[in-house]
């Protein structure tokens, strides 16, 4: 039987009651009373890992924190209560493809992981779902948009959020309606990720795109480009990329007298964005398909994460939060094997933090909503929900 446990009352309940209550059942047969009640039902199963799959260090690692964290919150509220803890492993690939697949090897090898909440990238999860599909090895991504991973045949591939073929047209829209840009300048970063939203956005955009240019991950100095967009007569630049070229970006932009719009996307939408870019940042628009952390959906989760982990949780920490508990579901009923909790996720629908959870054939999320975040007295905060 499929557990119905409400997760938004029981994080009210941790965040009222100061406890990391779990949420869910434990190794009890439940005919003692409290197993049914926490939503095991027939005994959870033991000895099985979860983990996470994505950047610790690295460049990007501020992306990957608020994920971590958020699987980490629902492992840890799943633990409180549990006879049998679920392990969590923290599986640093730095956001690079080209270390994907030796780390997904190496997970898939171990027997005892179950479930991955991620990878958290494109690159890398386009490098990693060969080697997690031939293991059986099941994944949710909170954090992973370029829409081509759904096209894979993965059976093992899903994502908790909408990808760039909603953002992207999402993206556009906003440019146009509300940032009221007449003439764009696109660039990316050449990665799996950026690459491809800013083509979406570009092709969206159509006779409003001016010029477009193509810049790499690492590279610090970009007066050509700059030269480029100031040669345009652009009035918005839109970067399809990370926060740490990003945030170099827009100061070289501003310094050459560039006084245009700068709009980004969920790539950039990370604190190490407003350090890297100071001043430079003020007034930067953002799209992303993550819920904002002063939602009223999960408000109850931001005072759980804020309790646990001493400030407000990040991007894409609630749909990591939701990840995790997909499989810490299945795992609560007794699933202990790859292969019933694949099938368990594949046939997954319940009600998350963040939205209403469950996968199509492909793997993506049934529902998507994509919002708009502005750079405001040195705070990325809500702008709207783009319709």
């Amino acid at each position: 039987m499929r557990s119905t446990r409400p997760k938004r009352a029981v994080v009210a309940l941790i965040a009222v009651a100061g406890l990391a209550l779990s949420a869910c059942g434990t190794t009890d047969s439940g005919d003692g009373g409290d197993g049914e009640a926490n939503g095991g039902g027939g005994g959870a199963a033991c000895d099985l890992t979860l983990a996470f799959f994505g950047p610790q260090t690295g460049p990007a690692a501020g992306l990957g924190e608020p994920i971590i964290n958020g699987a980490q919150l629902a492992i840890d509220q799943y633990n409180a209560d549990a006879e049998c803890e679920v392990a969590y492993e923290q599986i640093d690939s730095q956001g690079s493809p080209d270390q994907a697949p030796s780390l997904a090897t190496e997970a898939a090898g171990n027997e005892a992981i179950i479930g991955i909440v991620g990878p958290a990238f494109s690159g890398e999860s386009a490098a990693a779902g060969p080697i997690f599909a031939e293991a059986g090895l099941p994944t949710v991504s909170p954090s992973a948009t370029n829409p081509a991973l759904a096209d894979n045949g993965w059976d093992t591939f899903h994502r908790a959020l909408g990808n760039d073929a909603t953002q992207g047209p999402a993206a556009a829209k906003y440019i146009q309606d509300v940032v009221g840009a007449k003439a764009v300048f696109v660039m990316d970063d050449a990665s799996e990720y950026g690459a491809g939203l800013a083509g979406i956005v570009q092709e969206e955009l159509g006779d409003l795109v001016v010029d477009t240019d193509t810049i790499q991950v690492g590279q610090t100095d970009f007066s050509a480009s700059v030269t480029k967009v100031r040669s345009s007569d652009a009035d918005t630049v839109f970067f399809g990329g990370y926060y740490a070229e990003a945030a170099l970006i827009v100061r070289q932009l501003r310094s050459s007298g560039f006084e245009g719009n700068f709009v980004v996307a969920d790539g950039v939408k990370d604190p190490g964005y407003l350090d890297g870019a100071g001043k430079a940042a003020e007034g930067t628009y953002i799209t992303c398909p993550c819920i904002p952390a002063d939602d009223p959906a999960v408000a109850d989760f931001a005072a759980a994460y804020e309790e646990e982990f001493g400030g407000a949780p990040g991007t894409y920490a609630a749909e990591a939060y939701d990840a995790a508990n997909v499989f810490l579901d299945g795992i609560a009923e007794g699933i202990d094997n790859r292969e019933d909790m694949l099938a368990f996720v594949n046939d997954y629908d319940e009600a998350g933090v963040t939205k209403q959870l469950s996968f199509d054939e492909t793997g993506e999320p049934s529902e998507v909503s994509v919002y708009a975040y502005k750079v405001e007295n040195g705070e990325i905060v809500g702008d709207q929900e783009i319709e």
